[in-house]
Parts: C-alpha cells; sequence; structure tokens
C-alpha cells in the first residue's frame, strides 16, 4: 500500500472496504461485513461516533491522520489483525472496554440477556453474580451496570486478562462493587455463593480452533480452545456449580458451537437452550435446583 489521493472520511471508508474483500478478510469480532468493519476502524481511529452524521464523512483529513489510517488498515489486511486490537478497545451492551491480545474481542450473544435484565430468568434482584472466564471484565461489568445493587465478582485463570479486567474497573469507576479473583474455574472462590454465574468459558473444540480463521488466532488461545470436544472445564462447572449458587440461583454459560458435544454428553439434563433475536447460540441456563438434582451425574462425568 502506497500513500494515495484519499482526502476525506468517506474516500478512506471506501477504500478500506475495497482492500478488505481484496483481501478475503474474515469478520467475525463485532461486525459482520467488510463495510461496518472499515467504518469501525476508521472511525475509530480518528475518535469519531460510529454513528455519525453523513457530512462529517465528507471532513477532508491531515497527512498524519491519512499516515495513521494507512498503517492501521495495513495491518488489518497483511496481519490479519482484529480491528478491536487496532484500536485498543471494543462496545459490549452499549459500553466501551480496553482490549488488547490478552484478551477475547468482547461478541458475546449474552449482552441481550444483560440488555434484557435475564427476565423472565431471574426470579429476583441479584445481589452477588459472578462472571467466571472473565476476559476482559465486559460481561460482569456490564452486570454492574444491569443491577446496580448487586456486587459482582470477575474470575478467571489468567493474570493477564485479569490486569484488563482491573483496567476496565477502573475506567467505569466500580472498584467498591466489582473486582477481580485469580483462579482456575471456582478454585479461587471456596465457601462462596452467587444469585448469578454467567460464564463464557473456553470451549471451542479441537478441530474448530484449527480450522479458524486467521483473524482468531490473534486472540489468547486460552480462551478459546479447551480439549478435543471443547468441554474440559464446562464439565468441572457444572460439576461444581450447585456449591455455588445459592438457592434460587441461575447458571448461564455459552458454549457455542459446542452445544452438540453438551447434549450427547448429558442427554439426561434439561438444558435451556436460549434464543437470541440478535443472533447468536449454545447458550445454555440451568436452575440451582436443576445443578443439585444432576450434580452427582455431573460429577461422574468430569471425571470420565
Amino acid at each position: 500500500m502506497s500513500p494515495s489521493r484519499l482526502r476525506t472520511v468517506r474516500d478512506h471508508i471506501r477504500w478500506a472496504v475495497s482492500r478488505f474483500h481484496e483481501a478475503g478478510l474474515f469478520f467475525g469480532h463485532g461486525t459482520d461485513n467488510a463495510w461496518d468493519d472499515a467504518r469501525q476502524l476508521v472511525l475509530g481511529a480518528l475518535h469519531l461516533p460510529f454513528e455519525i452524521a453523513e457530512g462529517y464523512l465528507d471532513c477532508r483529513l491531515e497527512e498524519d491522520e491519512q499516515q495513521h489510517l494507512l498503517a492501521l488498515i495495513r495491518r488489518r489486511v497483511e496481519e490479519r489483525v482484529p480491528t478491536a486490537y487496532l484500536l485498543g478497545e471494543a462496545w459490549f451492551c452499549g459500553l466501551p472496554f480496553l482490549v488488547d491480545e490478552r484478551v477475547l474481542v468482547p461478541r458475546s450473544p449474552i449482552a441481550e440477556l444483560i440488555g434484557q435484565r435475564f427476565e423472565p430468568w431471574l426470579p429476583t434482584e441479584p445481589m452477588r453474580i459472578l462472571d467466571l472466564c472473565t476476559g476482559s471484565g465486559c460481561i460482569g461489568i456490564a452486570c454492574a451496570y444491569a443491577f446496580p445493587e448487586a456486587e459482582v465478582v470477575l474470575g478467571d485463570l489468567s493474570f493477564d486478562a485479569l490486569e484488563v479486567a482491573n483496567q476496565n474497573i477502573e475506567r467505569h469507576e466500580l472498584d467498591e462493587r466489582v473486582y477481580t479473583v485469580q483462579g482456575d474455574g471456582f478454585d479461587g472462590l471456596p465457601g462462596q455463593r452467587f444469585d448469578l454465574i454467567v460464564s463464557n468459558p473456553p470451549y471451542v473444540d479441537a478441530e474448530d480452533f484449527a480450522d479458524m480463521p486467521a483473524e482468531y488466532h490473534h486472540e489468547p488461545e486460552l480462551g478459546l480452545a479447551c480439549g478435543d470436544d471443547g468441554l474440559d472445564l464446562v464439565r468441572r462447572m457444572l460439576a461444581e456449580a450447585a456449591d455455588h449458587l445459592s438457592e434460587k440461583g441461575l447458571l448461564i454459560v455459552e458454549v457455542g458451537n459446542s452445544q452438540v458435544h453438551v447434549e450427547a454428553l448429558y442427554p439426561e439434563v434439561d438444558f435451556t437452550w436460549l434464543e437470541f433475536e440478535q443472533g447468536g447460540q449454545g447458550v445454555f441456563l440451568l436452575a440451582a435446583a436443576q445443578c443439585r438434582e444432576y450434580q452427582k451425574l455431573f460429577r461422574s462425568r468430569a471425571k470420565g
């Protein structure tokens, strides 16, 4: 890519779209098409909002702005770096989050559930919430906004991820009731119970991980892959969830394409598979009573 005659914001978005199509980029980190990805990259790099008045798109750019954009577009095309990492920021539930290659790019359909305050599933307002495998902290922090009286714990095995989560807690000024805990699964939370446990754990099976587009390989493998069937951690979570839920608590876990493995492993269990108007699949719900009812089964399958 060489310096060009591009002048306006609109010029740069159009040119980026052409380059993205030409390069056959993959879009799965908050956008699903070249136009939205290019718009997010160009406007984000210029510190302009995604929803901007059309007139601003015809504003001419300074030379340093043009060079900055060309460098970012070059990295997006040549290195397949997701746009959120290039910008150092992603949006989730309408909230901005700091992100880098220590954490996954936020994109969970659980955002839709948070926007609905988990209705009609939650029987009462949750006072303690756990976001397990929190990564950037986006799910737990968004829950803290949805339930302003709740204490929220962000748990993760990765110290690197928790450094990012702590930055986001500070950014959103929630340190009085949101905090991080390091540990493998529930290991860092002995004896603690929660009214709502939400998790987007690593769940990609070995075959899918090997076939993932290059963009995903910029993300931490620890946050994606989890054994041959993708359920190494999910099996442990199910075996231990009953010990960490309040009497009427809820467990909500995203397993994506590994839904087929969950259904095959636990045919006896009546999972509630949630549906999403805004797209997404593979998220199940279990009530605390179900976790207790099937705990012996869950424990036996976790060992097997």
